[in-house]
């Protein structure tokens, strides 16, 4: 089999892995929501681009609409790095598969390589970008200068595309190297933020006219970029695959934390040591943490340091997201890391309900944190106390008993180590998340909007009270339910713990 016939049954594995994958080979739901929100969303940026090419166009004192767009590029390409976390895998996650068959590795890394350059998610923001610029480009320079510029946007785009990688598997080796994209995107909004007159600007729009005059030096400049994010992706790369493979780890003796003040609780603080260790030691977990807190602080900040999020909606989506996304991370998923050692859990009795009670305080814990992070907002006015207290309650009392519902339902192990690899969640999963994401929304606006502002989280407050006051209830009769399908749930635990 010659190179040309290994790459097209590549890329026909490719193709066959996306149309089998379990979530939507065995769920046509999840398969008509993700595409309905491929098309929810590129309407929504075809919407964009016009609405913006149509509103710059007399908005800024004569300045050309795709100056004033062009001077935000970095914003663009801030979003486009993020947003990649969620839907873009690494070469070395697609190459894995193939490293135990004769195929030398450099062979596999440029063939990925290649193919996440050239891939279709490059080409996603077209939507926004084509109808502003047919608009705001092609009407007063004609169609060359919007093809220059499209060309210009795309090329950014696939040098976005290998940084992200880069950042991404060194993520992955070491999670310390997550502070990188964060230092250097966070000094980057400061820069542009903070003055009152962006410094950026400037440099930004000359580059995006240079691509619309189509002046070589740009574009040479952006292929040696691209370049050397390729070249650094390949060397980084190359190497993790064998050492995924291989399990090859590098071991250091660490002291471990005993957190004996917690002794005295008895078999309820050996499970929250348990939590608390989960999150310290366990690679998987412990990035989900960081994650959520991360993206905590992020949004934060840029309400903080901006007026973008400044309206209604936003403000309560902020808030509910920074009081549940920490617990949202672990508990949708809730059962599914223990189902590495279900078999020790079931050994003794009521062990489970002692791990969901163990759970649940632990949780509640957590809650102490978002209201240190949404402190600097209240102080300016920015964010209601009572709207932080309304949903401390209802997360603690509503959501939380919520979530832990997927205790009964999840049967699925997860890995707690895993960094290449890792497995998507079923329907109830996603739908859940959904719902804990949206619901406490609306019923906050139709509980202030009958109320009154102050009247609507006293509301949100009291129904979440009523949820803590009876959990330990909720959590008996999720323990009950448990154990009545525990033998299809260890069925299930032990049959995805290899796969």
């Amino acid at each position: 089999m010659n190179k040309y016939q290994l790459y097209r049954l590549i890329c026909k594995n490719a193709t066959l892995k996306e149309e089998r994958h379990p979530m939507l080979d065995k769920n046509r739901f999840m398969k008509f929501l993700m595409v309905f929100m491929w098309l929810y969303y590129a309407g929504i940026l075809l919407f964009i681009g016009v609405v913006m090419a149509m509103g710059m166009k007399y908005s800024y004192n004569g300045v050309a609409a795709f100056h004033v767009f062009n001077g935000g590029m970095l914003y663009l390409l801030i979003l486009d790095f993020w947003v990649r976390f969620g839907l873009q895998e690494t070469p070395a996650q697609n190459a894995q598969p193939y490293t135990l068959l004769p195929i030398r590795r450099s062979f596999l890394m440029n063939l990925y390589l290649t193919r996440s350059g050239l891939a279709l998610g490059n080409l996603y923001w077209g939507f926004l970008l084509i109808p502003f610029g047919l608009i705001a480009i092609t009407i007063p320079l004609g169609w060359g200068a919007f093809i220059g510029w499209l060309l210009g946007w795309w090329l950014l785009l696939v040098m976005n595309g290998y940084a992200y990688m880069f950042c991404r598997a060194l993520i992955l080796k070491r999670l310390a190297w997550l502070l990188l994209p964060i230092a250097i995107h966070g000094a980057l909004l400061s820069v542009m933020l903070v003055p009152d007159k962006n410094p950026l600007d400037m440099p930004c729009t000359i580059l995006m006219y240079d691509f619309i005059q189509w002046k070589i030096l740009p574009f040479i400049l952006v292929a040696i970029l691209i370049a050397f994010f390729y070249w650094a992706n390949y060397k980084l790369q190359k190497g993790m695959i064998y050492n995924e493979v291989a399990k090859k780890e590098e071991k250091e003796i660490k002291h471990t934390t005993q957190l004996n003040f917690l002794n005295r609780f008895g078999k309820l603080g050996e499970y929250f040591k348990l939590e608390v260790k989960q999150r310290l030691r366990n690679k998987t977990v412990r990035m989900s943490f960081l994650v959520g807190l991360g993206l905590m602080i992020a949004l934060s900040s840029i309400m903080y340091f901006s007026d973008v999020y400044d309206n209604s909606f936003m403000r309560s989506f902020i808030c509910l997201y920074n009081y549940i996304i920490l617990g949202m991370m672990t508990l949708v998923t809730i059962m599914c890391y223990e189902g590495n050692y279900i078999d020790g859990l079931m050994s003794r009795r009521e062990s489970i309900l002692q791990l969901l009670t163990a759970k649940y305080y632990f949780n509640v814990l957590l809650l102490l944190i978002p209201p240190i992070i949404l402190t600097p907002l209240m102080i300016i006015g920015k964010m209601s106390v009572w709207m932080n207290l309304g949903y401390f309650f209802f997360t603690a009392g509503v959501l939380y008993p919520l979530l832990f519902q997927m205790a009964v339902y999840n049967d699925n192990t997860l890995p707690m180590n895993t960094k290449m690899t890792s497995k998507q969640g079923n329907t109830a999963q996603q739908i859940i998340s959904m719902v804990i994401l949206f619901l406490p929304i609306g019923l906050e606006k139709g509980a202030t909007a009958l109320l009154g502002e102050p009247w609507g989280y006293v509301l949100l407050a009291a129904l979440g009270l009523a949820g803590v006051l009876s959990h330990r209830y909720i959590l008996r009769n999720v323990y009950s339910r448990f154990m009545a399908r525990r033998y299809k749930n260890m069925e299930g635990f032990r049959a995805s713990r290899n796969s």
